[in-house]
């Protein structure tokens, strides 16, 4: 039995969600799993909705209400939530101001296309652009982060004025055609792609890196070199543009090495591309210390793309691109509900609260607490090969045996049960699902990364044990 979360320790105590109200103080949040009303809710689901549309867990949690870093089932039971709706709700659950935005907006103006000029709008644009590194100050607003992803591409294929990509492997940037053709998981590519001119180069995974032992500055150059032989044997030379995450999301959290990212800009601009930044999981303060992922390597792409974390909750996704980028398209396009009135309130107050709360500082402190835990169950498990990540973006990488390194998907899943069983909701990724991942509330508290510690802590014990 916990306390309900500290608030003392956080600079700005009135822009905590509900702060100290819910959960109830001394309540029992660890939770025996099933429930009948969740039972009953998820059999609905079963005849209404797509079977593809499927809960993570084979008994799923059926999520009623949330407050900060905390939410409940429909049977009332809690759990410490620590990958915040795949990194979306940035700033927890129903955070009061950002409520307060969109309560206010719908009530006052719910939609209007953007064949009209809409202030929100306008005021995230403007904000977005004061966070943004460089000389990048013009968006398009979209409504997820595919949508962004596409309107990126397309960006930059105007701009250049050719039509043939890179991608990286284990890359993942959406569900439509040219999103899922950028993709390099097949569990995410359910048809073979339409999309021609896309090419993938080697993923920075240096993990799995096939060189043995290397310095960052050799693995650097190994893969500035692929791209390099990419671009000249699989596309015609004239590449429009290298995609890729600062820190691959469904991959696993993979975290390049240092100099990586200046090299692979540097080569698919020597071959007059341009490089297109998928901070999707990766903005807005997560990796610690900057606002863009991107920012630790200090390259200023051509052009940015955000979503999840964005709207705080609230559907929006944004390209953002330097002016010579976003002149060159010049053909009719729009997006009905891009740039909607009520989202983009939702995204200018997520931003002005981020500001405030100085989140990147927030998640390299938050996540270093986080990340020395989660050291220290790697050097106690053997099937633990490696902990990694970035600030609020951290991850396990489970294994059969460290030194074949051999994923272990049924691991993953039984610690994503474990954790569930301890009240606590984590995230699975990588190729096989062998990736634990973590990515709180940016506003998540000291005693909560703790507890969040020690919930995971009993289900690798539990685990442990029944192997």
């Amino acid at each position: 039995m916990v306390s309900s979360p500290a608030v003392a320790s956080q600079p700005n105590t009135a822009s905590q969600p509900n702060a100290g109200t819910w959960p109830a103080a001394g309540a029992d949040r660890s939770p025996a799993v099933g429930g009948a009303r969740s039972a009953a809710l998820l059999a609905r689901q079963r005849e209404s909705l797509f079977d593809c549309v499927a809960p993570l867990y084979a008994e799923p949690v059926a999520i009623a209400e949330g407050s900060g870093c905390w939410v409940k089932d429909h049977d009332g039971r809690e759990y410490l939530d620590a990958f915040a709706g795949i990194l979306t709700t940035s700033l927890g659950h129903c955070h009061p101001e950002i409520t307060a935005a969109v309560q206010e907006q719908a009530a006052r103006l719910g939609h209007v296309s953007p064949l009209y000029v809409n202030e929100p709008q306008v005021e995230a644009a403007e904000r977005l652009a004061g966070i943004a590194p460089g000389d990048l100050s013009r968006t398009f607003f979209l409504n997820s982060g595919t949508e962004a992803i596409e309107t990126a591409l397309t960006a930059a294929r105007l701009h250049t004025g050719r039509t043939e990509v890179v991608a990286l492997r284990h890359a993942y940037h959406g569900r439509t055609s040219m999103a899922a053709a950028v993709t390099a998981h097949a569990p995410w590519r359910v048809l073979p792609s339409t999309v021609t001119g896309i090419t993938h180069a080697l993923s920075p995974y240096p993990y799995r890196a096939p060189f043995g032992a290397r310095t960052d500055e050799e693995l650097s150059e190994i893969y500035a070199r692929d791209l390099a032989e990419v671009i000249e044997t699989t596309t015609n030379g004239r590449p429009a543009a290298l995609i890729a995450e600062t820190i691959q999301g469904v991959g696993g959290y993979i975290v390049p090495p240092r100099g990586y990212f200046q090299r692979m800009a540097e080569v698919v601009r020597s071959y007059g591309g341009v490089f297109i930044s998928d901070e999707v999981q990766s903005g807005f303060g997560r990796t610690g210390g900057e606002w863009f992922g991107i920012e630790h390597w200090d390259v200023v792409p051509e052009i940015i793309v955000t979503a999840k974390g964005l709207g705080a909750g609230m559907p929006a996704g944004a390209v953002t691109a330097t002016p010579e980028v976003a002149a060159s398209w010049r053909g009719k396009t729009l997006s009905t509900f891009g740039g909607n009135p009520v989202c983009m309130a939702a995204v200018a107050t997520a931003i002005r609260v981020m500001e405030e709360e100085r989140v990147p500082s927030r998640a390299s402190a938050q996540g270093g607490r986080l990340r020395a835990g989660l050291d220290a169950l790697a050097e106690r498990y053997s099937w633990i090969g490696e902990a990694r990540g970035m600030g609020l973006m951290q991850a396990l990488e489970l294994v059969h045996d460290p030194h074949v390194k051999t994923p272990a998907p049924e691991l993953g899943v039984a610690l994503l049960n474990a954790a569930r069983e301890n009240g606590l909701l984590i995230g699975l990724g990588g190729l096989h699902g062998h990736v634990i991942r973590l990515g709180p509330s940016l506003l998540i508290s000291p005693d909560e990364v703790d507890e969040a510690l020690r919930r995971l802590s009993a289900a690798c014990a539990a685990v442990d044990d029944s192997r």
